[in-house]
């Protein structure tokens, strides 16, 4: 019997690897919700007071739910939903919307997916009415129990909020909001958003109907604690089959997490974006890199794999342009350093340019006027640059004012990877940033 299950304990590596990839996969894609939300215990019973108030007593209310990406607002709201319908009650009794401004991009779809989630196409048939105010009452109607004396609570639950409000006429926000405020029927409607301005972006009559209640989370994570994190998500479980295997693997995440070069490059994740799911999405690409001729993650692999992840999509779209659209960026990056930011035309870039060419003795970028007209064109199209207003589109092209949408460091990383970049190109370039 010890014989077998010594046996067991070891593996082979290539089962470990797949055991590995299989376990790490299954927790970053699919984020377990906490037992209970850390550092969020206020808004955690403010939210589930609210919504308590419409499940169980039917009083309709409105919220919003603001912060930045990865602070916890859809965990949140999992967390108080799943509070609340271990209620039996409340379990059997209230019906949830859930609507996404990413998805439902104006009423009509968002009427449709309202039906259907509701479970009133039967209901609805081929009945079409009026205004989208008479579909909504008629669909709340409808969930009027058999003795029509009271409704069934509904949460409507709207993620990316602020997209609502492009919707013509925020007509779904303003019938929401006001049936919140009315005593149609019990619902409560949650925004959730990432816009600190959300409510300078919603009509006056959509304003005077909403609550104006706002819960507002931030993001308190140190980069301490986040390199904690790295580390145990990246760790494998004492449960692990292998015993050994993993108390290697754990080994090695922790040496790779001491590593400075490590440091680096995750203090810069964290700088730009403090949300776990970024986070996630750089540890899968350097999980993507083990095998069992390499069974460990190694510094150079995260390395890669943030270099995938940061990667600016700009910065590589310079790598395909002609050297004669390089000279006009880099032209214009020299106005925007002259003229300090202020707008430029093609009049201007070109001479510029002609500056250049002046210091050179041979011709090769001797280009005729409609050629580089066709080249600004060309960098307009690929939004490389674009027009102050839309007003100027009436102004004769030489003279239309533009914007650069490349900063400095993008310029320079692209110059140092440019295949065969002329050296007179890549000295000017220099010179034009001082």
């Amino acid at each position: 019997m010890s014989k077998r299950k010594v046996k067991d304990d070891h593996m082979p590596v290539g089962e470990c690897i797949t055991q590995v990839q299989s376990i790490l996969r299954e927790r970053f894609c699919h984020q377990k919700l906490p037992e209970k939300p850390q550092a969020v215990e206020a808004q955690h019973k403010h939210l589930l007071e609210l919504l308590k108030r419409t499940a169980i007593h039917g009083e309709s209310n409105s919220v919003l739910i603001v912060g930045p990406r990865g602070t916890g607002k859809t965990m949140l709201l999992k967390c108080v939903l799943r509070e609340l319908l271990g209620d039996k009650e409340v379990q059997k009794n209230m019906l949830e919307v859930h609507l996404n401004g990413l998805l439902q991009t104006d009423d009509k779809i968002a009427l449709k997916e309202i039906t259907r989630q509701l479970h009133l196409e039967n209901t609805v048939g081929d009945k079409v009415f009026g205004s989208f105010a008479e579909n909504l009452s008629f669909l709340l109607e409808a969930l009027k129990k058999g003795n029509r004396s009271s409704s069934r609570p509904v949460l409507f639950v709207l993620d990316e909020f602020d997209l609502f409000a492009l919707h013509k006429n925020q007509t779904l926000l303003y019938n929401l909001f006001d049936v919140s405020q009315s005593a149609q029927a019990p619902i409560a409607v949650v925004g959730v958003t990432c816009r600190l301005d959300v409510l300078e972006l919603l009509e006056k009559r959509v304003k005077s109907r909403f609550s104006h209640r706002q819960i507002h989370l931030v993001s308190s994570l140190t980069f301490t604690q986040y390199l904690e994190r790295v580390r145990t998500q990246f760790s494998l479980p004492g449960s692990f089959p292998d015993a050994k295997f993993a108390q290697e693997w754990n080994a090695s995440v922790k040496t790779l997490c001491e590593d400075k070069s490590v440091e680096e490059v995750l203090q810069r994740h964290f700088n730009s974006s403090k949300d776990f799911r970024s986070m996630h999405m750089l540890l899968m690409l350097c999980l993507s890199r083990v095998s069992v001729a390499k069974p460990t993650v190694n510094p150079s692999d995260l390395l890669e794999a943030s270099r995938l992840c940061l990667s600016d999509a700009k910065a590589d779209m310079l790598h395909g342009l002609s050297i004669l659209e390089l000279c006009l960026i880099i032209a214009m990056k020299h106005l925007n350093d002259v003229y300090e930011g202020e707008p430029f035309n093609l009049q201007m870039v070109h001479n510029e340019f002609k500056k250049f060419l002046q210091r050179k003795s041979n011709s090769m970028y001797n280009f005729e006027q409609p050629v580089v007209m066709k080249a600004f064109e060309h960098l307009q199209q690929l939004e490389l640059i674009r027009p102050v207003d839309a007003s100027s589109a009436k102004t004769q092209r030489e003279y239309q004012l533009m914007r650069l949408m490349l900063d400095h460091s993008q310029i320079m990383e692209a110059l140092q990877k440019y295949p065969q970049c002329p050296t007179d190109v890549k000295q000017w370039a220099m010179s034009a940033f001082g």
